[in-house]
């Protein structure tokens, strides 16, 4: 994936990288045994702009790819909030 910042720099969040490729965004460490990720299903326009309307949510393991939840929500926010709070829980059972 590439980076969006730099050559060496990602976009940090909460201490965790946030990478966003086209439609899909990523946000969490390859260190951790989770991630989230984040596919906007379709836009809206609100005036001139494309704004992410439906969202998928995926909290995916960083060894095999496995999706161990998934959810839909409208709007990146709501999704990017509802994500993190699955990120939180799964990273702590592990």
């Amino acid at each position: 994936m590439e980076n969006i910042i730099g050559k060496d720099k990602y976009i940090m969040y909460r201490g965790k990288p946030l990478v966003r490729e086209g439609q899909q965004i990523y946000y969490g460490s390859m260190d951790d045994k989770y991630v989230l990720f984040l596919g906007i299903m379709s836009t809206k326009k609100m005036g001139d702009q494309d704004v992410p309307d439906q969202v998928l949510i995926q909290i995916q393991s960083t060894e095999d790819k496995k999706v161990v939840k998934f959810g839909m929500k409208n709007g990146l926010y709501e999704a990017f909030e509802y994500g993190l709070i699955w990120l939180d829980t799964e990273l702590k059972k592990a």
